[in-house]
């Protein structure tokens, strides 16, 4: 079974421990909604989004796996849940591009489509500004404070771990 197949099924079960730990430290991830992660900021992102996801399910196609511990794999996947910010149903379709070297990804890249996302997120004002790169930009920044919140609340005033 290869690294996206794995990190895929640790991802179905909230398993964010094992998804941190397929990252290399010099990993970077990447979506509309955080814009640059890095490794560790990648893993704390998805124990953030995991440990506070409401009525959460995911289904994934691991549609192309990468060989021998390097390569490329892509997969789509969709996650339902509940968006806890407006207490919104959001149903998701991402495509996700990996690179991996020596059994760990490298580099994460889903794309989806925020207007979607915003307008079932968002309700009225995702439908209507969605598309904008004002509503992008300040879903960006709360998506980012958020993330130092948690990692403030998790590591105390170290903040953010560095690369391992």
């Amino acid at each position: 079974m290869g690294i996206a197949q794995r990190f895929f099924d640790a991802f179905a079960i909230g398993d964010y421990h094992s998804m941190g730990l397929m990252y290399a430290p010099t990993a970077t991830f990447s979506d509309p909604i955080f814009p640059l992660l890095s490794g560790p900021e990648t893993a704390l992102m998805w124990e953030m989004l995991l440990t506070r996801a409401q009525d959460f399910c995911v289904s994934v196609n691991v549609e192309e796996e990468e060989s021998q511990g390097g390569g490329h794999a892509r997969a789509v996947w969709v996650a339902r849940y509940l968006y806890g910010a407006t207490g919104r149903h959001v149903e998701n379709r991402v495509r996700t591009e990996m690179t991996c070297q020596a059994g760990r990804i490298v580099k994460q890249v889903d794309h989806f489509s925020f207007w979607n996302w915003s307008r079932q997120a968002l309700g009225a004002p995702g439908l209507l500004l969605g598309w904008t790169p004002i509503v992008r930009k300040k879903v960006q920044q709360g998506a980012q404070a958020q993330l130092i919140k948690f990692a403030d609340r998790k590591f105390g005033r170290q903040g953010m771990p560095a690369a391992r």
